[in-house]
């Protein structure tokens, strides 16, 4: 726990140049003006002294924690800070205790920021909201992944999401003129393209530069050689995660397996999980080829089991085999579009009894009711198809939810319920 007073204690020498840099005050924070500029949401906020939860969610280098930590010291707050990735229910617990000790001491409001608030799992993040509900604590959680999916809905009911943005070039010199680095123009272009928008990135290399070099000029040659392990060439855009995994989806369902490969490439290469990636791999699968190509599911569920047999390097390329599988498969959607056809209808729908004759009958009285009386046995009729047979609700209105494409498997499919329907109508007439 950190009183305002030592949240931005004079930093030691021998600190990482991000830390001997970091803002002390708002007016030194780079980048996210729609956020901190003139009547601008969080600048409101610093000004009117007045806390309230939070979720700041974007890439890496934005400055989340920075913009807690500022908070903490504007509201004259104590901090506490805790990291979802080593925490748990018993450190929450414990931080809480501390708030209220200071509160019971001092009369101040505590500051509690969670770094990385996704990693924590549906429990842990219930265990914040009886703090917050009280007022006990101003809750700050961090993250780089869409709060949407990540945070559950009862903590994000209670907390105001601020979208940080990566920083721009504009900015990223800025940045750069404050580390005194001595860099000429081509250099400055190239650990500004190398920081991708990221800030830390960049006081990251600036470090290994000053150290590799102390006290003399760089320039581009200086700084290909010297970050080389780690230079990759990024696009200007800084496409957020669910960018770059919207697309990679849209590139399978559009049926190219060079861009689809492109950004399986480009999440590996940035750090998504793979076995996150297998998943939406699996969802691409059902969703977007269906029964047009069936394989595609089991070739999906063995790229998984391949990766999580091998991990990485290894495993990725089966994730690649997969991503070009379904990028060349037949496409159908129809699966996907009964399904949430289906459910709309049945979550709309009154609560419809089963038909006796297709219940199932275990006892005597059962079959007394009348349970499965006149059930017809599929496998004792014609090709196994009890023509002019209902098995849905009595008075439910006739539904046709899947409608097969004409693509891939799907084809004979739709040929198969044609027929069906066929003897179906021709029996009922017969009964008419």
């Amino acid at each position: 726990m950190s009183s305002a007073s030592d949240l931005f204690p004079a930093p030691a020498p021998a600190a990482p140049l991000a830390e001997r840099l970091r803002p002390r005050s708002i007016d030194e924070v780079l980048g996210q003006r729609h956020l901190l500029g003139p009547g601008r949401p969080l600048r409101l906020a610093f000004a009117s002294r007045k806390p309230h939860s939070m979720i700041l969610w974007g890439p890496p280098g934005t400055g989340k924690t920075t913009l807690a930590r500022l908070m903490a010291q504007a509201f004259d707050a104590e901090f506490i800070a805790l990291s979802a990735v080593f925490s748990g229910v018993k450190d929450i617990r414990d931080a809480v205790q501390m708030a209220e000790a200071t509160l019971a001491s001092s009369g101040r409001h505590t500051i509690l920021f969670v770094d990385e608030v996704h990693r924590f799992n549906k429990a842990q993040q219930d265990a914040f909201l009886p703090y917050v509900e009280r007022g006990l604590v101003t809750f700050i959680g961090a993250t780089t992944e869409n709060p949407s999916f990540e945070v559950n809905s009862a903590l994000l009911s209670r907390a105001t999401v601020y979208v940080l943005e990566s920083l721009g070039e504009e900015d990223l010199g800025a940045l750069l003129e404050r580390t005194g680095l001595q860099a000429d123009a081509g250099a400055r272009a190239r650990l500004v393209g190398f920081a991708d928008g990221d800030a830390r990135r960049l006081l990251n290399a600036v470090e290994i530069l000053q150290n590799a070099k102390p006290g003399a000029p760089v320039d581009a040659a200086f700084v290909e050689s010297a970050l080389a392990q780690n230079l990759r060439r990024f696009d200007k855009g800084g496409e957020q995660f669910y960018d770059q995994i919207s697309a990679l989806h849209k590139s399978v369902r559009g049926s190219d397996a060079d861009a689809s490969l492109y950004w399986l490439v480009r999440m590996l290469d940035g750090g998504a999980d793979p076995l996150y990636l297998a998943r939406r791999i699996v969802r691409m699968a059902v969703e977007d080829i269906g029964l047009a190509d069936p394989r595609a599911l089991q070739i999906a569920l063995d790229a998984t089991a391949t990766y999580e047999r091998l991990g990485s390097p290894e495993g990725e390329l089966a994730l690649a085999e997969a991503v070009i599988y379904m990028a060349c498969a037949a496409k159908s959607n129809a699966v996907y579009n009964a399904y949430n056809a289906a459910r709309a209808f049945v979550r709309d729908d009154v609560t419809r009894p089963v038909p006796l004759h297709i219940r199932n009958a275990p006892t005597r009285l059962m079959k007394g009711l009348g349970y499965g009386k006149d059930y017809r046995y599929a496998h004792d009729e014609p090709d196994a198809f009890a023509a002019g047979e209902s098995y849905l609700p009595e008075g439910m209105p006739a539904v046709e939810w899947y409608k097969p494409t004409e693509r891939g498997l799907e084809l004979r499919i739709r040929e198969k319920l044609a027929e069906l329907r066929r003897l179906n109508e021709e029996a009922r007439g017969k009964r008419k």
